[in-house]
């Protein structure tokens, strides 16, 4: 954040007159002598001040990503709380919200369906928020998992990826080793073409590729031996189009899956708020040195005091936005 700023002593600070372009102004003096002519003054112009606190634009993506993604899981998260009240109360037979369950089931839908758009490009499609990272697309590779490459020997597969046929990648894949050692190896192959590889809770093989190149990537993968192979994109995690309230079996299966949804937004919510607190932290502890830091109040100091109307003017358009709970937030950060 960079405030354009004059002093109106210019010895009061190291920005001076001479730093930037000056304003000419032509003032029509009325002399005594007929043939006087004009004259021109010239008189310096508002000085930005050249010292400032620059923030990282990483960290301001950070802070965007997290601030929005908190918003948007704070709307699905009130759309399932909705959810779940009205399912309980037609189990236990206290009401008979059932339009109402549709109608909620429609908006939820309505709000995944604009999480790349809402969400600030952190949440993926199984609502998982990564420390603040791009969203990623989680995918698996038809007849290419752990069980098919342990029992094939060691075998040096190739790799092409994206619609140019990309690096050509290999990773040996030798026998004996564990699922957790084959992931680890297809990890480190396939990361420079920012496609990851890891294992799910049963031990199979995941991968994951940004959610913005996904498109590029998802009909061209080829592998040798195997040509061109076929990927299945993980599904969303939460289905409303799936839950029905048309038995009581059916409305019990939703009122889980409700409550699964919901446990999976308040994690993601949690690791949003941690990494928002952590990129604020950051930019509330920017280290200045103290005697740049006494010059730049210094200079703000002189210009506040100022009656010159560009001074002023800088000052005002650099603190728009600044609220006191703003600044009080960031000091309590400390």
């Amino acid at each position: 954040m960079e405030a354009a700023l004059r002093p109106a002593n210019p010895a009061l600070g190291t920005t001076t007159a001479a730093a930037n372009s000056a304003a000419v102004r032509t003032t029509a003096v009325r002399p005594a002598d007929p043939d006087s002519r004009v004259v021109t003054q010239v008189a310096p112009a508002a000085a930005p001040l050249k010292r400032g606190i620059r923030w990282d634009n990483q960290m301001q993506g950070n802070v965007a990503r997290a601030q929005q993604a908190l918003d948007y899981l704070e709307r699905v998260a009130s759309q399932l709380e909705a959810l779940k009240a009205d399912l309980s109360a037609k189990i236990t037979g206290r009401s008979d919200p059932a339009r109402q369950i549709e109608a909620r089931s429609r908006q939820l839908s309505s709000a995944l369906e604009a999480r790349r758009s809402q969400g600030g490009g952190g949440i993926d499609a199984q609502l998982d928020f990564n420390g603040g990272a791009p969203a990623a697309t989680r995918f698996r590779i038809r007849g290419f998992d752990v069980a098919a490459l342990q029992s094939a020997g060691q075998q040096n597969y190739a790799f092409a990826i994206g619609s140019s046929g990309g690096p050509q990648l290999s990773a040996t894949i030798e026998a004996g080793m564990t699922a957790q050692e084959i992931a680890a190896r297809l990890d480190r192959t396939l990361s420079p073409v920012k496609v990851r590889v890891a294992l799910d809770n049963q031990q199979q093989l995941v991968f994951s590729a940004p959610e913005a190149e996904w498109v590029g990537i998802k009909d061209a993968i080829a592998i040798s031996g195997r040509g061109r192979v076929d990927t299945v994109e993980e599904p969303a995690v939460i289905a409303p189009q799936q839950w029905t309230a048309g038995n009581p079996d059916a409305l019990r299966q939703s009122l889980r899956e409700v409550v699964q949804a919901l446990a999976r937004v308040r994690r993601s919510q949690d690791a949003a708020s941690a990494a928002l607190s952590a990129a604020m932290m950051a930019t509330a502890t920017v280290a200045l040195p103290e005697a740049e830091m006494a010059v730049i109040t210094g200079d703000f100091a002189a210009t506040a005091a100022s009656h010159d109307y560009q001074s002023l003017l800088a000052i005002t358009s650099a603190l728009v936005g600044v609220s006191r709970e703003r600044v009080q937030a960031l000091l309590g950060l400390r």
